[in-house]
């Protein structure tokens, strides 16, 4: 049924029934005979019709066993009260042609309202849809921003031309990471110091940038990050080692996990030794020669009296015989005891002159400590590795005393620093 949108507002549905066979001619003349003069000239339906205040009589009917029904569709632009005078004047024609018929008004229809229900059905669909689509164009948007400012902020460096941020000239400081994808996640959240080794073959660059800078090798928490990590130890000056969570990697880390992994950080030397990771050619638990060399070259002095020092502590002082009534002083007994209360702690000690704890830390945080600030210390007792790089620190904050459970690889004794072990404390 087509009706006027334009000229409707109201839409008057009525039943028709019929005794005989009637078809729609017939049904519309009746209309319009039986109602003309019943309503006076004001809602005369010709008239009416005429004007446009209201549409085109639609008639559905279908005939059946002798008898017709159907139904009559009129559709008005008149008000609510003129519409249902309109109306209820249909329901008194009681013959169409020779037939008799029975008109019952079903319904006056507000095609507004209906117009208006699916006016907010269809614009909720659209809402919908529009939402969907801002939504996922935003994201879009976003992440395209974002990764075409990380894809513009990589570098390529060295002859190797190696994936990298674009502070890994600039910085003292640097992360040696495993693939590009660890670098494109590094440089999202903002640091730039980062480069990456591209397999499991170091390249030359790293090894080069790992003698002028302080270098973090920050790797996956696999199996294949500890590869890549004992080729790094076995050619590179590593400084610093961070893995990601035990199965995780970098690449999909979150913001505050790659903080939490840098912060944690452990020295490469006391990394090693934990791991048992040995280097090619290297006995006894010490580096490779090609490592120890570079070492040295960077100390450049390696005196007579360091290397007297050195047997001092490699070797027994007194006969095997007089082991075991070797005496310990006060100061040892002292070292002695806060060493067995860090037992398997992985923490250290800062002591002062009274012997008295000023500070407790984590082995991973005790360089940084010392050199931010070690006033008062004169002795540190740590459950971990006697380091280098904990010597160094020593010697530059005037410590006398390092305590730990082993001596790592050192390349330079300092005579100025006592050095224990758990071995020479037994």
């Amino acid at each position: 049924m087509d009706i006027d949108p334009s000229t409707t507002k109201y839409l008057i549905s009525a039943r028709l029934a019929t005794d005989g066979i009637v078809e729609k001619p017939d049904i519309v003349g009746a209309i319009f005979g039986q109602t003309e003069g019943l309503l006076g000239d004001e809602l005369d339906l010709r008239d009416l019709q005429k004007s446009g205040r209201i549409g085109r009589i639609e008639v559905e009917v279908t005939a059946s066993k002798g008898k017709s029904e159907g139904m009559v569709y009129v559709p008005s632009s008149l008000d609510q009260v003129e519409t249902a005078i309109l109306a209820s004047s249909l329901e008194t024609i009681d013959r169409v042609g020779p037939c008799k018929a029975r008109i019952s008004v079903d319904k006056i229809e507000d095609v507004r309202v209906s117009k208006r229900n699916k006016i907010v059905e269809r614009a909720k669909q659209l809402l919908n849809e529009l939402m969907k689509a801002s939504k996922v164009s935003g994201v879009d948007l976003a992440d395209s921003v974002r990764q075409s400012v990380q894809i513009e902020e990589v570098v390529h460096y060295g002859k190797e031309r190696l994936p990298a941020g674009p502070n890994i000239e600039d910085s003292d400081a640097i992360i040696v990471l495993e693939g590009r994808s660890d670098v494109l996640n590094l440089l999202k959240y903002g640091i730039k110091n980062v480069i990456a080794v591209e397999g499991t073959n170091v390249p030359q660059a790293i090894i080069d940038l790992s003698r002028e800078k302080v270098v973090t090798a920050f790797v996956d928490g696999d199996r294949g990050g500890e590869l890549i990590l004992r080729e790094l130890l076995q050619v590179a000056e590593i400084d610093f080692i961070a893995r990601a969570p035990a199965g995780q990697e970098v690449e999909e880390l979150t913001q505050k996990q790659i903080v939490k992994c840098l912060r944690n950080k452990v020295p490469a030397d006391q990394f090693a030794e934990m791991l048992n990771i040995t280097q090619p050619g290297a006995k006894n638990g010490e580096k490779g020669v090609r490592r120890e060399d570079d070492r040295q070259d960077r100390h450049k002095r390696d005196d007579d009296r360091g290397r007297s020092r050195e047997r001092e502590i490699k070797a027994p002082q007194k006969p095997p015989e007089d082991r075991a009534v070797k005496k310990l002083s006060p100061e040892q007994f002292r070292y002695k005891g806060v060493l067995e209360e860090l037992g398997n702690t992985s923490k250290a000690k800062l002591l002062n002159d009274n012997g008295n704890v000023i500070k407790e830390v984590h082995v991973s945080l005790l360089a940084d400590t010392l050199k931010e600030g070690a006033e008062g210390v004169i002795a540190v007792v740590l459950d971990g590795i006697i380091t280098q790089r904990i010597l160094d620190i020593a010697v530059e904050k005037n410590i006398s005393a390092v305590v730990g459970v082993k001596l790592g690889n050192i390349a330079k004794i300092p005579t100025n620093v006592q050095i224990l072990t758990k071995d020479d404390l037994a």
